[in-house]
């Protein structure tokens, strides 16, 4: 026995009118977001700060985040383990909520 094999054909592949209207407003704003970044750059080369600087700082925010999200994590199974929520562990770690 036989079995083709089916393959879209370019046709399917392409989106609809709405889909490629949501895809055209979606290369806009990042085209957008794209020119408010440079333009921030250029703000911060302006003021002084050097690429390195910048990247270097990205870089210990990034390190800054994931050791947050790990501190976060093991607060949310310390509190599973408790039976209370995370929030009520924040003044037993002198935590603020903003933190």
């Amino acid at each position: 026995m036989f079995c083709a094999l089916q393959i879209p054909s370019p046709r399917s592949c392409q989106p609809n009118g709405a889909e490629e209207e949501a895809l055209q407003h979606e290369i806009e704003e990042l085209k957008q977001k794209d020119l408010a970044l440079d333009q921030e750059i250029a703000q911060l080369l302006s003021e002084g700060y050097s690429l390195e600087e910048l990247e270097k700082h990205i870089s210990l925010l990034h390190e800054y985040n994931d050791i947050k999200d790990a501190g976060q994590m093991l607060l949310g199974k310390l509190a599973v383990i408790r039976g209370v929520t995370t929030k009520q562990l924040y003044p037993e770690y002198d935590l603020e909520l903003s933190d």
